[in-house]
Parts: C-alpha cells; sequence; structure tokens
C-alpha cells in the first residue's frame, strides 16, 4: 500500500510497528539489548548510534507523518535542536532566527554559539521581509517556528522557505505547537521539521523525547554529529512513544475542538484584556493560519486585564492544571515569564511581548463544558486588586 493511500491515524497505529514473529502480539516488542551481533549482519546496531530496531522503526511512523524521507530521535527537543543546529553550523557561519520562539532555543543560542563561534541574527519581526534583512553573506540556515511559542504568531512558511531556497540556506522550523497533524511544512519547501516530542508525539506527560524529519541526505548529517554527541534515548522511552502516538490524531483533534470554542469563549470575556489563538478571525494571520495549518491546534494564549494576579487565578483553577509543560491529555496553564522564558531578561520579555498577566493555555481532551466552568469560577473568585 503507497503512502498515498494511508489515512492520518491509520499511519498512526501501524506505520512503525514491528511485528512480533515470534508470538504474535498485536503490538511492538521492545527491544532493550545495548549489545548486538556486530558478525555476518547488514546493520551495526548501537543505541548511540540511533539503529536499534525500536529506534529504527519508530522514525519510519514520523517521517511519514511529516512528509519526510527519514527522520530521528533524540532524548529531548532541545537535544534534537542542538544536534539540527549543530550539524548545519560551524565557526564563521551566521544563523538567521525568528525573534518569538521557545525561550529555550533562545538562550541555546545565546549562551553556546558563542563558544562555537557562530554569529546568529534575531529576526525585528515574523514577516518575510524581517528574515530577508536579516540574511549576510555566511547565512547557512535559517529557523523559525509556527505557531510559536507562546504569542501564536503565524509565519508565512512557503515565503520563508522560497527566500532560503533562492539563496542556498537550509530551512528549519519548530513544528511543535501545530504537530504533524496540524501543519506539514515539508510541503511548503521546509528543509528540516523538528519537535519537541516530550509534546504532542508523547501526549500523555510522561515522556522526554525529541525528534527531527527532511531528506535522508540531510537526516544523516544530523546522525553524525549525533554520534558523536550521543544524546540518544533508551528504547523503553522509544516503545512508549511509538505506543503514545498511535493515538496522536485522535488526540490533537479532539484537543483543537476544545481550543477553539475556548479561545471564543476567552474572546467575550471582560476579564481577558487579549487571545492569542490562529483561529480567532481577530488574529493578525487569521488567513494566513488557514492557508498553511489543516487546522488551528490546542495552544492558545491570554493576557488577563491589569488588576487580576495571574498566579492568583491559576490557584483558583480546580480542573485545568498548573504545569510547567504542554500538550498532554490533560489541561495545563503557566506563565511563561516565569517557566519557558525565564531565562530572558524582563527587558527581553517586553521586547519580544511577554507580558507577567500572559498564561499560556495547553487545551486537553476533557469535555469543553468543564473547561469552561473552570474558567468562570476561577476568574469569579479571583480578587481584583484595588489598583487596577
Amino acid at each position: 500500500m503507497s503512502k498515498k493511500a494511508l489515512g492520518l491515524n491509520t499511519i498512526c497505529t501501524h506505520v512503525g510497528e514491528i511485528k512480533d514473529e515470534q508470538f504474535k502480539g498485536a503490538i511492538s516488542p521492545i527491544y532493550l539489548s545495548t549489545s548486538y551481533e556486530f558478525d555476518n549482519v547488514d546493520v551495526k546496531r548501537y543505541p548511540r548510534y540511533f539503529n536499534t530496531p525500536n529506534q529504527e522503526y519508530l522514525v519510519k511512523k514520523i517521517a511519514m507523518l511529516e512528509h519526510a524521507e527519514d527522520a530521528l530521535i533524540f532524548a529531548s527537543g532541545m537535544a534534537a535542536i542542538s544536534h539540527m543546529f549543530l550539524a548545519f553550523l560551524k565557526k564563521g557561519d551566521h544563523l538567521v532566527v525568528q525573534n518569538t520562539l521557545y525561550g529555550g532555543t533562545s538562550n541555546f543560542i545565546k549562551e553556546e554559539f558563542p563558544k562555537y563561534g557562530i554569529e546568529y541574527t534575531f529576526t525585528n519581526g515574523y514577516d518575510v521581509s524581517d528574515f530577508e534583512a536579516a540574511i549576510q553573506p555566511n547565512t547557512k540556515l535559517i529557523h523559525l517556528e509556527t505557531p510559536s511559542n507562546p504569542l501564536l504568531t503565524v509565519t508565512d512558511i512557503k515565503a520563508v522557505a522560497d527566500l532560503a531556497n533562492s539563496k542556498g540556506i537550509i530551512s528549519s522550523i519548530d513544528n511543535t505547537f501545530a504537530s504533524p497533524v496540524n501543519q506539514n511544512p515539508i510541503d511548503f519547501g521546509i528543509d528540516l521539521v523538528m519537535h519537541s516530542a516530550t509534546k504532542y508525539l508523547g501526549g500523555h506527560s510522561d515522556i522526554l523525547a525529541g525528534a527531527v524529519a527532511g531528506s535522508k541526505a540531510h537526516i544523516e548529517r544530523i546522525w553524525n554529529v549525533g554520534k558523536n554527541l550521543g544524546g540518544s534515548l533508551s528504547d523503553f522511552t522509544v516503545w512508549m512513544l511509538e505506543r503514545s502516538m498511535k493515538t496522536l490524531a485522535l488526540r490533537v483533534k479532539a484537543q483543537t475542538k476544545n481550543a477553539k470554542k475556548i479561545a471564543k469563549f476567552l474572546d467575550k470575556n471582560n476579564k481577558i484584556a487579549k487571545v492569542n489563538y490562529p483561529g480567532l478571525k481577530s488574529h493578525p494571520q487569521y488567513e494566513l493560519a488557514k492557508r498553511q495549518m489543516h487546522d488551528f491546534g490546542a495552544m492558545l494564549s491570554f493576557e488577563l486585564v491589569e488588576g487580576i494576579d495571574a498566579m492568583a487565578f491559576q490557584k483558583e483553577l480546580n480542573l485545568i492544571k498548573s504545569s510547567m509543560s504542554l500538550a498532554g491529555v490533560e489541561s495545563t496553564m503557566l506563565l511563561p515569564s516565569e517557566t519557558s522564558h525565564a531565562l530572558l531578561t524582563q527587558e527581553e520579555r517586553d521586547a519580544v511581548g511577554i507580558s507577567n498577566q500572559l498564561i499560556r493555555f495547553s487545551v486537553g481532551i476533557e469535555d469543553y463544558k468543564d473547561l469552561k466552568q473552570d474558567i468562570k469560577q476561577a476568574l469569579a473568585t479571583t480578587k481584583v486588586s484595588s489598583l487596577a
């Protein structure tokens, strides 16, 4: 059966399975060995080479979901993106990177690149003209994130990919927020797609992993760095991730359906100053999001009006958890200023619009009416400062 003949749920369920030829089990067996025969075998298997049976088969699922030729999995999302950067950037090279993106990525660039002699420029905005203005003669890689974390800005993927291709520059994207269910950047010309697999690919808040998908040539280049840095993950985690991805499409579609309703509810509430969600017609890039996304995703953020303490509001929630990560089946909220962007200075956060009133909301699979009621009661019981 060809790739095009397979539906999304079928890919999630069956691609990348290891058939249990010995006992005929319905799920993939786990191969926990760290030592494999080397004589008279076609593949020299070794965990650090990313090619144990569970690793080798899981990347087939990830690659097919992202419409890529190949993929690699890593011990975390940061391991994935750092390997990708170091595979395509060396001393004297230059990176153009979007200014609105995950704080950990920004911090990695600022902290580690000077040690390697790698230059970088953060764009002034997220239009293609901002990327073009930042390109230098030694630019080798352009990296973007859309929708961005946590402001849900949307960047024109095809425009940036076309710009990079016209200048012989590699392009990469963090597709974590959208997931392959809602967005496939390779279809628009992007070279490399990375994920924090801890998030939607895992989906149950119990896996730490990362992934990169792209052409075989590009993935081999990342593999050459990976075998030296050793950022592979255990086969038990690989097995858990393959299991979790069987329900990826079901989970993300249910979460996205909830998020669209929640965004509209929050947008009409007078205690909410602003809602950031690409599925709202008021979003500046709503039409662009419609063109390049299959659906608008399950992540949103919102700002409480002045006078309502953001942390106090979260403490009043009964159902929605205050939690560090995102994309689990359970709904969670956090303050980006205290978590994902805490490594940035106050001035840096202000510059990219991360206010202390901003809350990031990862919408789960609970019933919408229960999520709505939890937010309503928390807003009603949170005291408003007399200074408001």
